[in-house]
């Protein structure tokens, strides 16, 4: 079937989306995601030079995804727009477990990867530091920090399941809420 260059390159993006979503980055061979999509591994180098570029397009279109997601946490307290936040971005890590892994342990080091999550935590900063009512460098280093913190815990929680999930979330909600000098809030139980 003959498609157009946007729709074959959405089509090539569905197709690696659901690869590295079920497997390692390593498991993943090009060839198998051009038999996925009918077509030759020519057609599919024309659109994605390597497995890396495919996976950077992958990711960036599922933080642009999860951006859109978590866009409109409502004008409730902090507290609560901070754990919606967090639920949706749990329920993406659980449902892109591998690429979660894969983009911060595999391709850790790959600049055009952590592009990706360079410009995911930038957006993130911004509306954080608006909900909050703060600004100023302090706040927007202990913000980048914390998102770095919650990058890490929650890496740790996909591969070792270290705390469950409401522990995980409040964990973090106290530690922004920590960070930023904001009034503490009840432990769930």
């Amino acid at each position: 079937m003959r498609l157009t260059p946007a729709a074959r390159r959405d089509q090539l993006l569905d197709v690696g989306a659901a690869l590295f979503a079920a497997k390692p980055y390593d498991e993943v061979l090009m060839e198998e995601v051009a038999e996925r999509a009918g077509i030759s591994r020519a057609l599919l180098y024309r659109h994605f030079s390597s497995k890396r570029d495919l996976f950077a397009a992958v990711h960036q279109r599922a933080a642009d995804q999860l951006l859109v997601e978590v866009g409109d946490l409502g004008a409730g307290p902090l507290t609560e727009q901070v754990a919606a936040g967090l639920d949706a971005h749990f329920d993406h890590f659980l449902a892109n477990r591998n690429l979660v892994l894969d983009a911060n342990r595999v391709l850790a080091n790959d600049p055009v990867v952590q592009a990706v999550i360079t410009g995911e935590f930038a957006v993130l900063q911004r509306r954080l530091l608006d909900a909050a009512g703060v600004d100023g460098p302090l706040a927007s280093a202990a913000v980048m920090a914390w998102l770095g913190f919650v990058r890490v815990m929650c890496v740790e929680w996909l591969e070792h399941d270290v705390l469950d999930r409401v522990e995980l979330r409040d964990l973090c909600v106290r530690a922004l809420l920590g960070a930023l000098a904001v009034p503490s809030i009840p432990h769930s139980a």
